[in-house]
């Protein structure tokens, strides 16, 4: 008899695109004040990991390796950004957000806190842990 399957295990990962053009779209309608955060947090990912695959999926976009799966997803609210590291919980020094699983994530409020070098730090480990597949 097959189980059950319950809680999220039933969500599929998002297709991947070589292309950009679906997340800086989805940028472009996210609240106007966000804009130039969720611009620099994208460019921070894009130049960090050399090779990335993009999807917008739930309305959130997800930035993949082909070896890894998808491994940071960006989420944005009414005062701030989500960085999600879906293998975050497998950092040497993980985000200080999230209990669930391997998801660990850190808020974005300003341009300050998106410079700031530890984010850096965990876009490099993401390149290097894998995510959902």
């Amino acid at each position: 008899m097959r189980k059950e399957i319950r809680g999220h295990a039933q969500r599929k990962p998002p297709e991947p695109s070589a292309t950009h053009s679906d997340i800086a779209s989805w940028t472009e309608r996210q609240m106007p004040h966000l804009q130039p955060i969720l611009r620099a947090l994208d460019e921070l990912v894009r130049a960090t990991i050399p090779g990335l695959e993009y999807a917008v999926k739930w309305k959130r976009p997800y930035y993949g390796l082909p070896a890894l799966g998808w491994v940071i997803e960006l989420a944005a609210y009414d005062v701030s950004a989500n960085v999600v590291f879906l293998g975050g919980a497998d950092f040497e020094d993980p985000p200080p957000l999230g209990t669930t699983g391997r998801v660990r994530y850190v808020k974005v409020a300003s341009m300050e806190d998106a410079k700031r070098p530890e984010l850096r730090k965990w876009i490099e480990e993401a390149s290097r842990t894998p995510g959902w597949q």
